[in-house]
């Protein structure tokens, strides 16, 4: 039996009080009864984890307790239970397979829906069996966010590592851990302290912290929806209310245009392009591209059966389009607006969760598959793999199956492609060989051709250091990183890493700051301040902290870098050494802070192209790290100490801590 319920932690408001105050602000609260205001967030998450330590149980239990099960189907669930002479357990809801149960494991992903007050969500409820795991990436390439759950009797497993890496490598960076089976452990706090300093520690060294850690009993419903005596030590929130705090994505009709094709049909005169709007918005009129030819040509309709063709389709809908031109458009092809198209990619960097049991090699045939898009290609190089298990890396030669790694891959045809961090749904792949998946991930960089070549010189090398990682590591203490302040002007950022700097060269590290007034005195005092111009310095500024963290430093830059996008280029740059921190601080903090009079000229229309004030800074979505500099600078400092640590990039494990 379910233990009552405890009086609500104020820290943490319900599900309703959550969405009161995101939802009725004094700035939104009049417009509620408008269309748009009634439109609710959508967030879909992935649950994984170990075979048997209870996923269906968990989603049974979080339809049942928001209301989201159909009437009925709980007591027809129950009598089927009874019929077969079996105990009903709450997997019964998802395990719609028969396969499932009799086996009692889950051998594919369900996509199930339910909503809290706060927002709608799709739960993916993936397989957590070792021979499932493309299954698993299949349900987790969808997601937003994740749950990972650990079985509080077993603790980690090296299946729960592997799938934790697997979040890590598809580029999600919002988990909740959920120890689960706390009533088989008596409910004891030491039990869960351990585990909840494993799984901390495991996703430290990939630079993942858990947003929370959660006890629970699915079966029995405690920290579920409501709070229980059986678990007075624990005052975080229950599992609805953290998938509540998770940030959803911005709406994918407000992102670029991404409109894959998958099929061309020849109806009476008419020639219909057919394919979903993945993302973005297209209206009749519209002057679209379709890469990777790059033909341009005019929406002449949008049609639609049965009804009323409409004027305008956005992200999610699947539509045929007239235009007003012929040009040549095939399957694969990617339309978008002319301004914002996906690249036409011959080689792409990709972190790559390889399945067969057969390693990757450079020099392997292998196919790509993105969207509605394949192009056969090679792998030209595999430069780092790594036991998702163990994080120890295995060499750079091969890929072994159920190892994670960085691979180059060089195509045969250009692939319409976006690097993940701009545009997921375009960012993900799979590959294949053999006509069989062996293996997916995400897109770090896409490039229009196959190599880099200097005239007269052949192909461009990189060359390895006469020192290794590990002698820098043995001597610093560290982990090369990318430290990636961002904030408003004068919210402290220049403060704030110079405090850094000083801290990690006083312990023996090996800083280098990195300020962008001063690098524009030198390397990108070329640049002026226009939104081309301001994305090369980012980009200049991403390579050069990019190169000296991989050669041990820790690269600590000071930057505005006002747009999600540019920082997402800069991520794409350095990959798994970028932390991104936000420097917060109000705009009249930041105002009465500012030394060069910035604001004041801006308002007078002195610096139109000022950085920050014309283009309205966009705040990061998901940060590693966020300080605010209202308070001390010692602890701010001290706070992006102890993250740096918790990622393991400072006194790593194998590297002596300080006295």
């Amino acid at each position: 039996m379910m233990a009552p319920p405890l009086p609500r932690n104020p820290a943490f408001p319900t599900s309703s009080e959550t969405a009161m105050s995101v939802l009725q602000t004094p700035a939104t609260a009049s417009a509620a009864a408008t269309p748009a205001a009634r439109e609710r967030e959508l967030l879909r998450i992935v649950i994984v984890g170990h075979v048997d330590h209870g996923k269906s149980t968990l989603v049974g239990r979080l339809l049942h307790e928001t209301g989201s099960l159909p009437d009925g189907k709980l007591e027809m669930l129950k009598a089927v239970a009874a019929r077969r002479g079996m105990p009903f357990e709450w997997s019964f809801l998802l395990d719609a397979l028969q396969t499932e149960r009799d086996q009692g494991i889950t051998v594919d992903t369900s996509q199930i829906r339910f909503k809290t007050a706060k927002r709608d969500y799709v739960l993916i409820d993936a397989p957590g069996h070792v021979e499932f795991l493309r299954n698993m990436v299949t349900g987790a390439a969808q997601a937003d966010a994740a749950v990972l759950l650990v079985d509080a009797g077993e603790g980690v497993r090296e299946q729960t590592r592997r799938h934790a890496f697997l979040l890590h490598l598809l580029g999600l960076r919002q988990v909740t851990v959920v120890v689960n089976k706390m009533d088989r452990v008596a409910f004891d706090r030491a039990v869960f302290a351990a585990i909840e300093n494993d799984v901390s520690a495991y996703l430290g060294g990939f630079g993942l912290r858990p947003n929370h850690i959660i006890p629970v009993s699915a079966r029995d419903g405690d920290f579920i929806a409501e709070r229980t005596a059986r678990l007075p030590w624990y005052d975080g929130p229950t599992v609805i209310e953290a998938l509540d705090a998770f940030t959803a994505p911005p709406s994918l009709a407000d992102q670029a245009l991404r409109f894959p094709i998958q099929a061309v049909y020849k109806f009476d005169e008419r020639r219909i392009l057919a394919g979903r709007i993945e993302s973005g918005r297209l209206k009749v009129g519209d002057a679209i591209a379709f890469e990777p030819s790059g033909a341009l040509a005019h929406v002449k309709s949008i049609e639609a059966w049965p009804g009323p063709a409409p004027a305008e389709v956005s992200a999610g809908q699947s539509v045929g389009v007239t235009l007003d031109k012929e040009i040549f458009v095939t399957r694969g092809d990617v339309g978008a607006h002319g301004d914002q198209r996906p690249r036409a990619a011959k080689s792409l960097s990709a972190r790559l969760f390889w399945l067969d049991d057969e390693p990757l090699k450079a020099g392997d045939p292998v196919v790509v598959r993105l969207a509605t898009a394949a192009a056969p290609g090679a792998v030209t190089a595999v430069t780092s793999a790594v036991d998702p298990a163990s994080l120890i890396t295995e060499g750079q030669a091969t890929l072994a199956r159920n190892h994670v790694g960085e691979v180059e891959i060089a195509l045969r045809r250009a692939l319409p492609a976006d690097p993940y961090h701009l545009n997921p749904l375009t960012g993900r792949i799979v590959v294949e060989r053999d006509r069989r998946i062996v293996g997916g991930g995400i897109i770090l960089h896409a490039a229009t051709e196959p190599t880099v070549e200097v005239a007269r010189r052949g192909p461009v090398v990189a060359v390895d250091s006469a020192v290794t990682a590990a002698e820098r590591v043995g001597r610093f203490r560290h982990h090369g990183a990318v430290l990636w302040l961002t904030g408003l002007p004068a919210a402290g950022k220049s403060t704030v890493a110079r405090a850094m700097e000083r801290r990690i060269f006083d312990i023996g590290g090996a800083p280098v700051y990195l300020d962008g007034d001063t690098l524009r005195t030198g390397l990108n005092s070329d640049l002026g301040f226009t939104p081309a111009e301001r994305s090369e310095n980012i980009r200049r500024v991403a390579h050069l902290a990019n190169f000296l963290a991989k050669n041990g430093h820790l690269a600590i830059v000071a930057l505005v870098s006002p747009t999600r996008a540019d920082r997402a280029r800069a991520r794409e740059v350095a990959g798994s050494l970028f932390h991104e921190v936000f420097i917060r601080a109000s705009l009249e903090v930041c105002e009465k802070r500012d030394p060069k009079g910035h604001y004041a000229r801006a308002r007078r229309g002195e610096i139109a192209n000022f950085t920050g004030i014309s283009a309205p800074y966009e705040e990061p979505v998901t940060p590693e790290v966020v300080v605010d500099t209202t308070g001390d600078l010692v602890a701010s400092v001290t706070a992006l100490e102890t993250y740096l640590e918790e990622a393991g990039v400072l006194f790593p494990a194998d590297v002596d801590s300080p006295i």
